[in-house]
Order: C-alpha cells, then structure tokens, then sequence
C-alpha cells in the first residue's frame, strides 16, 4: 500500500472482517465483505453500517461563525435551528461546485461541516481562504470516527444503545447524547442511502468500542458491515451526487439540479453568476435515466438523441439491484431534460434505448 494513503481507525478491524480494502479518496477503505447485490439488499430491507470516516469535519466556531458559512455556502445557513443539519454547496468563482457538505448547527456560535474525503485539504484551504470575517476554524477530521447505520430497520436494531429516542430525531436533524456508553456522541438523521437510518459521529478513540455495540445490538436484526460498492448503488437509486462524478468543479449547482441548495436571499461567492443563470437558463441539465434495454451504462459512456446525434455524457452508471436494470446519471442539452424523454446510452457501440426519470429512480 503506497505510504500516501491513509487509514481509518478500525482499518484492520475491516480488514479482520474480510473486507475488500481498496485506495478510495485517499484512504484505503472497505470495498466490499460479501458482494455489492447482497450487501444492497440489506440496506434496502433490513440494516447495515458503512465506516465513513474518511469524511472530513471542520468546526466554525465564534460571532463570526454565520457570516463564513453564509458567504461561502450556497444554502442558507440563517434559517438552521439547533439540532438542524443542512445540505449545500460550496460554490466557486467560476461557476462550478467545489464541493458538497452537510451543515451542523450546533448552537448560534457553533457549527460544524462534513465534506467529502478526496476534498478536505482542499475546502479546508478554501474556507480559510475566504474568512476575512475572522471566525475560529478547526479541522477535526483526523481525530473523528463516522458510522452510517443505514436501512428500515436501523431504529430499532440500535435504540437500546442510547437513552436518545431515535424515532423523534427527523431527517437531516440530529441529538448529541450517550451511545453505547459514550458521551457525547453526534447521532445525525442523514445518510447517502435512501433507506432511513442515521449516522454516528464518534472520537477515534472510542470507535472500536461503538462499533462493536452496534454489532451486538444489531445481531437479531441480521446487521452487517457494507462497502462503498453497495454505497454507491444505494445512492444512484436515490439520484443523490457524487462529487468527481456527478458534480465538480466545472458543474454548477443549477446545472446539476440543486437550484432547491441555492438561496438567493442573501450573497454568496459568485451568487450572481448562478442567479443569472436560475433566470436564464442553462444548456446542460443533470438527468436520471433507466434503460429500456439489457446492459449495464458506465462513467463517460455517450448519450445520444434517438437519431444518434451526442447530447451528452453519462457521470454515473449501475446495474440497480433493487431494480435489476442499467440504471444512471449524466449530463444532457437542456431540450433532453423533461422526465418521460426517450434517449439513448452508447454502451459497447451500440445506442440502447433509455428514458429520463424523475429521481428517485428506485421507487418504493
């Protein structure tokens, strides 16, 4: 393993789990325990947990806390209340997305991001880059453990765990409270699966014993540990980006279908740019789509219209287990865009037939 790479906490606890460890964001992460089809379905219909703790986690801290987030974020942050978390972006000069994070609102002094693993050097640069406002920043990321509890039966595989009613915290809201004997543990009503739970926000230290508890609680429910293959087609169902695939540097959030992340009541980097855009129009729209043919459409495929002229590019791209069709993402002309549109994904040099779809693409 090239000494550049990083390791999570338990990174030999998985590996001891027979877990498929593979370079990821510059971590060596689970890729897999079992297979992705099977370690899908437990999400979907029972329950299972992803160590994410590559993710990275800044504090935002002081009076000034606010106006940082608010100038640098697409969402806006003024609206949080306590025990609210908060989807965004952050938005660059030109247009694009330099990345995309979840906003913690702790108390009206105290906030805390989560970002993406491949981005934390570089948000973490451009965050102090723009705080001419003076608020404390702290990178906490090296020293916090993320667990996502993911599926339908999360709850209650892990209530005995914490005095914290976990039915009561509701979507994208979150407690802080004792968890398997910890204090002070983040229990947060988000997750990139579409499958209810919640995730964990623990200290290194304590990331061994959490864990276990969450596999002794979890044994009558059949919980299992899941990898990031599993993770991403939970994900593609729901339509939810990934950065470096979905959405980058060169995307912007109108583009990508997140004007509802972009809040023009107030100004942040670049806000009038994308708000020239919201009213005039973009040529390029982020679309899902489902194949009405056999075949399986990857990253970067062509996507053309049914004469077979190219209108665009595929960012993501699956088998769907839960659907058991190709399933993906992609970038098309604007005129393509409308749900119900029939296109076509070149796959192995033939054109198969694809339809645009609302997202969710996987309906329950």
């Amino acid at each position: 393993m090239s000494e550049n790479i990083k390791k999570i906490q338990l990174n030999d606890l998985h590996i001891a789990l027979g877990g498929k460890m593979v370079p990821f964001a510059g971590f060596n992460m689970p890729v897999r325990y079992s297979s992705d089809t099977e370690e899908h379905h437990t999400v979907r219909q029972g329950v299972g947990v992803f160590d994410v703790s590559h993710m990275g986690e800044f504090k935002v801290t002081g009076p000034k806390a606010l106006d940082l987030i608010q100038k640098v974020t697409s969402n806006d942050a003024s609206k949080l209340v306590i025990g609210q978390a908060q989807y965004s972006c952050f938005p660059n000069e030109k247009g694009g997305i330099v990345d995309d994070l979840i906003v913690y609102k702790f108390g009206e002094e105290e906030y805390m991001l989560v970002v993406n693993a491949s981005n934390i050097e570089k948000d973490w640069n451009w965050i102090n880059k723009h705080n001419d406002m003076g608020a404390a920043l702290e990178n906490i990321s090296d020293s916090i453990s993320l667990f996502a509890i993911q599926g339908p039966k999360a709850i209650e595989a892990v209530q005995s765990l914490t005095s914290v009613n976990l039915s009561e915290i509701k979507f994208y809201h979150f407690a802080v409270g004792d968890f398997a004997g910890v204090p002070d543990v983040i229990i947060s009503g988000t997750g990139y699966t579409g499958a209810g739970g919640f995730e964990v926000y623990v200290k290194n230290e304590d990331a061994e014993k959490v864990w276990n508890a969450v596999f002794e609680a979890g044994k009558a429910y059949d919980i299992k540990p899941i990898g990031l293959g599993a993770r991403d087609t939970l994900r593609l169902e729901m339509g939810y980006c990934l950065y470096g695939n979905d959405i980058n540097d060169e995307t912007s959030p109108i583009e990508a279908g997140l004007g509802w992340i972009t809040k023009f009541t107030k100004e942040f980097i670049n806000s009038e740019n994308l708000k020239k855009q919201k009213e005039e129009g973009v040529s390029k729209k982020l679309v899902g789509f489902i194949l009405q043919e056999k075949g399986i459409p990857r990253g970067h495929y062509p996507i053309v219209n049914l004469k077979g002229e190219p209108i665009g590019e595929v960012t993501s791209g699956t088998m769907t287990p839960s659907m058991g069709v190709g399933i993906g993402m992609g970038y098309v002309k604007s005129d393509y865009a409308a749900p119900g549109t029939e296109i076509a994904i070149t796959v192995r040099n033939k054109n198969l037939l694809a339809k645009v779809e609302k997202f969710p693409l996987y309906k329950k």
